[in-house]
């Protein structure tokens, strides 16, 4: 249930409100937009049979339920979209913000040259990856916290936020630390204990689709984040596993504009793991933009045959320069910028 307060109600009234929904044993979370007001009502069934007394006190112009079954990522609870600090720009907001880099920190030389490149390009940040959650045990598996120490340094030397995965509970301290950014990734999109963690944390994150997750799912995930006070929290599409076979997944463009009708949090969009192959990545990435995209996240390598993870899927610095002209391009044609 949410409460909509008049637009001229005082702080004691909003104040009251909050007090009276504390008092049922339910949890209260606001949203203050440029008009109004609006105070979530999170808990059980309880606030429903509470609605009317809710209803009738001082400054509240009407209550009314949210069907969806998550609250605080629903658009109904926060009309407004939500902008998410990432260095310089804002996700969410008019322009297009890019996140690009190798998929796994491999060494100092390597990462500190992608980094430059990329920013170069136009990059907000630098993606890396210091701990791989890899479908074979026998594959690269990352450099541990050598990896973050590398891409502290990079941000150091670039000025870039650095966005990269966190796979378990225990290791978010650690990630938050050097990250700006704590990815989940597709694997750990219903990881409940990682989920609390990094809510808990009120460290940014970067949420991935499962590759067989729904919409829903992914914003229910939002939702453990989220109920922990964390609104600084971006959703990404990387595609999804299907029959085909000609791509690593299936790029769901659909996702991109129903998320943004159910949800106010941003949309990032990954090309490179949506097909698998670098070859696609430009297409995906200007479908994404000219689809409502908010952001992407691209896999940069500059000698992507002898990537320890996912060079297939790599842009090499020349072709993730032409691929940002495109970007540009395809946000001017729907009036935004890149």
């Amino acid at each position: 249930m949410i409460v909509i307060m008049k637009p001229d109600a005082t702080t004691r009234q909003i104040s009251a409100i909050i007090a009276r929904i504390e008092d049922m044993g339910l949890k209260a979370h606001i949203s203050e937009g440029a008009e109004r007001t609006i105070i979530g009502v999170v808990g059980d069934d309880r606030a429903a049979a509470d609605r009317d007394s809710l209803s009738v006190m001082e400054g509240v112009e009407r209550t009314m339920a949210v069907s969806a079954p998550y609250k605080l990522a629903s658009r109904q609870f926060h009309p407004e979209d939500t902008h998410v600090t990432l260095g310089n720009g804002k996700m969410g907001d008019n322009k297009v913000l890019v996140i690009a880099g190798p998929c796994s920190v491999e060494g100092r030389d390597q990462l500190l040259e992608v980094a430059q490149m990329v920013k170069e390009a136009g990059a907000t940040a630098l993606r890396g990856g210091a701990f791989k959650p890899r479908t074979s045990p026998y594959s690269f598996q990352g450099m541990g916290e050598k990896g973050l120490e590398i891409l502290a340094e990079a941000r150091e030397k670039t000025g870039l936020p650095i966005v990269t995965e966190v796979m378990e509970p225990d290791a978010v301290p650690l990630v938050a630390k050097y990250a700006d950014v704590l990815q989940i990734g597709a694997r750990n999109m219903q990881n409940y204990a990682l989920l609390n963690a990094a809510g808990e944390s009120q460290h940014t994150v970067l949420l991935k689709r499962g590759m067989g997750s729904t919409m829903e799912e992914l914003l229910m995930a939002a939702e453990y984040i989220l109920s922990h006070g964390n609104n600084r929290v971006m959703l990404c599409e990387r595609g999804i596993r299907t029959f085909e076979t000609y791509t690593r997944n299936t790029f769901d463009v659909n996702a991109i504009p129903v998320l943004k009708a159910k949800t106010h949090l941003p949309i990032v969009a990954d090309p490179s793991h949506a097909v698998g192959r670098w070859e696609y990545v430009t297409a995906i990435a200007k479908a994404a933009v000219a689809a409502g995209a908010d952001g992407l996240i691209v896999e940069v390598h500059c000698d992507p045959e002898h990537a320890l993870s996912d060079g297939a899927q790599s842009l090499r610095p020349d072709k993730f320069v032409k691929m940002m002209n495109d970007v540009r391009r395809i946000a001017e044609a729907v009036d935004r910028t890149a």
